[in-house]
């Protein structure tokens, strides 16, 4: 994968646009484009065949209020698919970063980076800046792309507090927008996003979370309510529903899961975002089907560890009635891939039906979120071999997993076969981290299987 791609600037040329551009939710003929200015003003905005904007192919005026914190969401229509573009932003002389972004299409091949968990004050966002300079068709987000509470020590939270009220969540979201390493990622892919749980609370669902007390923080739909406004004032995805389906042509299609906004005791995805999956995986004719799963599908053991359970019932295990009803639903089509994030870990997963392999799943480390080494306070690579060799062992369709190491992936998707790498970081304190390629797998078209890719 080539390492020299074009990026947006990654600071904003102005400080009315001090948290960049962004782009989102590709389609053959359009882009949704996202900027945040810092007062209320009329904005132009412009599309271009080239950097230089001499071959400008739509504009228009918006205008950012602060009834959205000042944001602005733009639809662009009429463009060709599977096209670049470059696009920015005026208010008054201030003129914004130019942003590079690509329309849905069809091609031979597909390239996307992968990423989740990204807590500010845990670490720096190197792997962000990586994938920035990556050739890429758009980067899936898993979720967590913000944290609601305050762990970690690398660098503070603003505010100090954690997460409750839209207040909160907006200067949240907009201290992230600040860091260099996001506004590179922005300013040169769309991004495909989804939320996981701390975009609001630990483990939350539509009816509550753990880590909401009432007494103290007040009613639970208030707060949610309060992040869900902040989430898509601030990030780059189409208003309504966030659980949605993007078409690559005849090679892939893939579908965004919302794992939160339905959830009950009783159900992961929701009868309706049940029913919009399956018909998707069972009449869609594209070549693969690709799924953005915020938690673990596979079912897992967990080996016998301290302070930890042995099954993790946010995760798809669960909810076993809505993770059989998708996986009945595949028959024979074994062209399913799940990509996964949460569980600040890498994995590579055959699921199981049956004793048999239906799909695949594939499963990003976290960017900064602590991992098992972090947790158990234990150096790197040491206690977490013999706990990966245990893992494995009490889970046949586990065929890779690598407990310590942060980073993201890459996805290369084309008729013959999915390709899933992981790229670590070298060390998530220094925000000028090394990032280097570490493992590679691949699944074979209509197998279910993973198999190791030699580097």
């Amino acid at each position: 994968m080539a390492g020299a791609a074009s990026t947006g600037t990654a600071h904003a040329a102005s400080p009315v646009f001090a948290h960049g551009v962004a782009s989102g939710d590709p389609l053959p003929d359009g882009v949704l484009l996202w900027t945040r200015v810092v007062t209320s003003a009329a904005i132009r905005w412009e599309v271009a065949r080239d950097e230089d904007f001499r071959r400008v192919v739509k504009h228009g005026v918006t205008r950012a209020s602060a009834a959205r914190d000042h944001t602005v969401k733009v639809e662009v229509h009429g463009l060709r698919p599977n096209t670049r573009y470059w696009y920015r932003f005026r208010a008054g002389d201030a003129v914004s970063p130019v942003g590079r972004t690509k329309t849905a299409g069809c091609g031979s091949e597909l390239n996307f980076g992968v990423a989740s968990c990204a807590n500010w004050p845990a670490g720096h966002f190197a792997g962000y800046g990586y994938l920035a300079r990556q050739d890429l068709d758009a980067v899936i987000h898993l979720g967590d792309y913000i944290y609601e509470n305050l762990v970690g020590t690398v660098r503070p939270h603003e505010p100090a507090h954690q997460c409750v009220t839209l207040d909160d969540y907006r200067q949240r979201h907009a201290q992230y927008k600040t860091d260099r390493h996001v506004q590179a990622l922005h300013a040169a892919h769309a991004m495909i996003a989804t939320w996981d749980d701390h975009e609001s609370a630990d483990n939350s669902s539509s009816i509550g979370s753990p880590q909401h007390d009432p007494a103290t923080e007040g009613p639970w739909g208030a707060r949610l309510a309060a992040a869900t406004q902040a989430y898509f004032e601030w990030m780059p995805v189409r208003e309504g529903r966030l659980d949605r389906t993007f078409r690559f042509g005849e090679l892939a299609t893939l579908t965004m899961l919302d794992l939160r906004s339905y959830r009950t005791d009783t159900t992961i995805l929701g009868t309706a975002q049940r029913d919009r999956l399956i018909t998707t995986l069972t009449t869609d004719g594209a070549r693969w089907q690709l799924v953005g799963n915020s938690v673990m599908i596979s079912p897992l053991k967990v080996p016998p560890l301290p302070g930890l359970p042995q099954s993790n019932p946010d995760q798809w295990d669960g909810f076993p009635v809505d993770r059989d009803l998708v996986l009945r639903s595949l028959g024979d089509r074994k062209n399913t891939v799940f990509l996964t994030g949460d569980i600040h870990s890498s994995w590579a997963n055959e699921v199981p039906l049956g004793g048999q392999p239906v799909a695949t799943e594939y499963v990003v480390t976290s960017l900064t979120s602590d991992n098992f080494d972090e947790l158990l306070k234990v150096p790197p690579r040491t206690a977490s071999l013999q706990v990966e060799a245990q893992f494995q062992a009490l889970n046949p369709h586990v065929r890779f997993v690598e407990l310590d190491s942060h980073g993201v992936s890459t996805l290369r998707v084309t008729a013959d076969e999915v390709r899933f790498d992981w790229h670590y970081v070298a060390d998530k304190r220094d925000p000028d981290s090394a990032v280097a390629r570490a493992h590679s797998f691949r699944t074979r078209h209509n197998t279910a299987l993973t198999e190791r890719v030699p580097l």
